[in-house]
């Protein structure tokens, strides 16, 4: 089983900063992406920011030049700067990959950490 827990949301004022974090353990072979969706309340979950095994990323046009992902092993980061009150979702790490043993693919999801930017 592979578990992917986020932490670092919180309440913010427009123009402000916050860093989300996401790690992924248990029966992890190897990580093929991680990433950040987020959904806010009466709309569709949809992509933040992803980022594979091989570094490339890929970011929604919303974010683009303020948002930022990066990788350490199983943890991912998630700075956003400039946020906007427009970025006030639920926020949820995803983690897809292999497990150990080769015993089959995962595909989790954290619970969502709540970041809310005040305008």
């Amino acid at each position: 089983q592979v578990q992917v827990q986020e932490s670092g949301g919180g309440l913010v004022q427009a123009g402000g900063s916050l860093r989300l974090s996401c790690a992924a353990s248990g029966s992890i072979f190897s990580i093929n992406s991680m990433g950040w969706y987020r959904q806010a309340p009466g709309k569709q979950r949809e992509l933040v920011a992803v980022i594979k095994s091989g570094g490339s990323t890929t970011y929604a046009d919303a974010v683009k030049g303020r948002f930022s992902i990066s990788r350490d092993k199983n943890t991912v980061y998630l700075q956003m700067n400039s946020l906007k009150a427009e970025d006030t979702a639920v926020y949820y790490c995803n983690a897809v990959g292999l497990r150990v043993m080769l015993t089959g693919r995962f595909d989790s999801w954290g619970q969502g950490t709540q970041v809310t930017v005040s305008s």
